[in-house]
């Protein structure tokens, strides 16, 4: 089993990076600012616009480290990685579906299943821990179209209807969404999904959960020896991961919507911690960014157990063990993709 190892988050956006022996070294304009050893590394988010030296970008990607490049305000910007790893049967069988509509569909609606049943326990969820504070009827007449809904995707063989089937139900799930939210409304709400640029503090964070999550799940398939770039639901475009993107749908309410909405509930992230830009977007400031990303780290180091493999393991190691579990579908070992069903 992969172990978990650290990862390191580099928030000033004036920091320039390299290597110095086996080490990560981060200079800024006053000298040397820290300096991290490569061993027990596994990725590097940049949040700096001076970048790295190539020297440093060639140690992590000959190591397996990944390296990935954002904005100050957390958009992503590419992401380093070494020589394709795994046989090159597995990637011909993963073009070869990707290249049929009907065998993508198949993978597709089992990514689309596990999104809706994750989204749908999020709601029921919410009912049974604070019935007394939310609207019970709104949430559980969501939670019933998002069971009836993924229970048609479970048998839908056109790419098309399953993208249709998807919009609806992320448009269900999204239009309860703020009753989730229990504390700080007044300052935390949300009316509808805001992108490039986010237009308030919610979305803001989900945003740059998605953009974390993502990258996880591109350096994991990349890790099992899958290319990232060619997916099955998310069809081909260049400098798209479309595979960590399909990768990424069942686990975005119960990675990332779950841990914005604990971050508000208990006060972890405040109002204080964004910024509202002159074009009417709303990002994490710097504190804002170190508490979002302190917490992250956090939760990817909690134990739970896989409720497919029924093995305990740390959050974080989901995206390669669900990564590891689509290899084994295109090899033939498994009869269908079982996606990651949270209880």
């Amino acid at each position: 089993m992969k172990r978990l190892l650290n990862t390191l988050f580099v928030l000033s956006e004036d920091s320039y990076l390299a290597l110095e022996n086996e080490n990560i070294v981060i200079w800024g304009e006053e000298g040397k600012r820290g300096q991290f050893p490569l061993l027990g590394l596994e990725s590097v988010f940049s949040f700096s616009y001076k970048g790295a030296s190539p020297a440093l970008l060639g140690a992590c990607t000959k190591r397996g480290i990944g390296f990935t490049f954002l904005t100050p305000n957390g958009r992503f910007l590419a992401r380093a990685c070494g020589a394709a790893q795994g046989n090159v049967l597995l990637r011909k069988t993963q073009y070869r579906i990707s290249d049929d509509p009907n065998q993508s569909c198949f993978a597709a609606r089992c990514f689309i299943f596990g999104k809706l049943y994750n989204s749908r326990w999020c709601l029921e969820r919410t009912v049974r821990d604070h019935g007394l504070r939310v609207n019970v009827e709104a949430l559980k007449r969501s939670a019933s179209f998002l069971s009836a809904t993924a229970a048609e995707a479970l048998k839908e063989t056109n790419l098309d209807t399953l993208r249709g089937w998807e919009g609806q139900a992320a448009t269900e799930y999204f239009r309860v969404f703020n009753e989730m939210i229990l504390n700080q409304k007044k300052d935390f709400f949300f009316t509808v999904r805001s992108r490039r640029p986010p237009l308030d503090c919610v979305n803001a964070m989900l945003s740059f959960g998605y953009s974390l999550l993502a990258s996880d799940c591109a350096a994991a398939l990349e890790s099992v020896g899958l290319d990232s770039y060619v997916g099955f639901l998310h069809r081909d475009r260049p400098g798209r991961e479309s595979l960590a993107l399909d990768l990424m749908e069942e686990l975005r309410s119960v990675f990332v919507d779950r841990f914005v909405i604990t971050l508000i509930n208990t006060k972890q992230i405040l109002p204080k911690q964004f910024d509202k830009m002159e074009d009417g977007a709303v990002l994490l400031n710097d504190v804002g960014r170190k508490t979002f990303l302190n917490v992250w780290q956090t939760r990817k180091r909690e134990q739970i157990t896989h409720p497919y493999l029924q093995e305990k393991m740390q959050w974080g190691l989901v995206p390669y063990v669900q990564a590891l579990l689509l290899a084994r579908w295109l090899r033939g070992d498994l009869d269908a993709y079982p996606p990651f069903l949270w209880k």
